[in-house]
């Protein structure tokens, strides 16, 4: 099973001040997603029910929260692909993963113009690699079940899942658009 390490920093902070962290990034996500750039760090605060000092203490900027947010979801999308390997049947964790994952994509839109309009670099090489694992884990269940032809590599899957998510996010695919592309992509990664 995959245990989702704290990020760095996150590590040696009391209890009280990871679950503070944690309400921030859900409440972050949310408002940027339903408010767009004019979101404030006032807003997140609020909906997160803490102290807008206690924000600033966490995340300076409004770009460090944004890298947040993302460096967090790539976490959980890891966490969520291991429970899938770990629990999920085989023949569909892997679909049911990306279909969730392109899912997202769509509704964090938001979050990863802001960063592109900032030009926020967001330190993920280890979030993805660590991605990448986990999708290997779910390719490999899902070759074994029968379900995904035997040829298909873990980089491939990743490439058709960061196409599909990038079209979903800057493309604006609605969810038919969404729903039809990923019946394509599924189709060739079945037996012949």
């Amino acid at each position: 099973m995959s245990t989702q390490e704290p990020p760095e920093g996150v590590r040696g902070m009391r209890a009280d001040a990871r679950r503070n962290r944690a309400r921030i990034l859900a409440a972050a996500e949310e408002v940027f997603a339903e408010k767009g750039p004019s979101a404030s760090t006032e807003e997140v605060a609020a909906r997160a029910g803490v102290a807008v000092g206690t924000v600033f203490k966490h995340f300076p900027t409004k770009r460090d929260l944004l890298a947040a947010i993302m460096k967090d979801l790539l976490a959980r999308l890891s966490a969520e692909a291991g429970e899938l390997a770990e629990h999920a049947d085989p023949a569909t964790a892997l679909f049911s993963f990306v279909s969730g994952t392109v899912e997202r994509a769509a509704s964090t839109r938001t979050v990863v113009a802001l960063l592109a309009e900032s030009g926020t670099a967001v330190g993920i090489a280890d979030s993805v690699r660590l991605l990448g694992e986990e999708i290997g884990r779910l390719l490999t269940g899902a070759q074994r079940a029968g379900a995904v032809r035997g040829d298909v590599r873990p980089d491939e899957v990743l490439a058709l899942l960061t196409a599909v998510c990038q079209g979903a996010l800057h493309a604006g695919w609605d969810a038919d658009l969404r729903r039809r592309t990923l019946a394509v992509v599924f189709e060739g990664l079945r037996p012949r």
